[in-house]
């Protein structure tokens, strides 16, 4: 398991590039081993998902590309910087979406990060 803070950075950032992969986002098993069972998303309309409603929501969605992630950064949420509880926050931009600004909370199980929440909320055009 990584210790340092950027290689837990590193870590969730592939992450979260890996998620947003649409052969990833299509498959079940993979997505199942990235997100929590207690899993919950509140998507850009207010919706909110649970894990087996995002599981089946990705395995059907149309083929997008996936968006440019910028702005990427990582608070350690546990006590002593110990790596269990992380939240990243990231603007991703997308051709197709426009911008939008993503938190994800990540937990480690000690062997593996698991995503226990995420959020997106769309900026508005010319919001920067």
């Amino acid at each position: 398991m990584q210790t340092s803070k950027d290689e837990i950075c590193a870590s969730l950032l592939g992450l979260e590039m890996e998620l947003m992969q649409p052969a990833v986002r299509r498959n079940r098993a993979r997505v199942e081993a990235l997100l929590d069972p207690e899993f919950v998303e509140i998507g850009a309309s207010g919706r909110v998902w649970s894990r087996p409603q995002i599981l089946d929501l990705l395995a059907t969605e149309p083929h997008a590309e996936p968006p440019q992630i910028t702005d990427f950064q990582l608070r350690i949420l546990t006590p002593n910087n110990t790596p269990q509880l992380a939240l990243v926050t990231y603007r991703t931009l997308s051709s197709q979406r426009g911008a939008a600004l993503r938190s994800s909370l990540w937990r480690c199980d000690g062997m593996q990060w698991r995503c226990v929440f995420h959020q997106g909320t769309v900026e508005p055009q010319g919001a920067v």
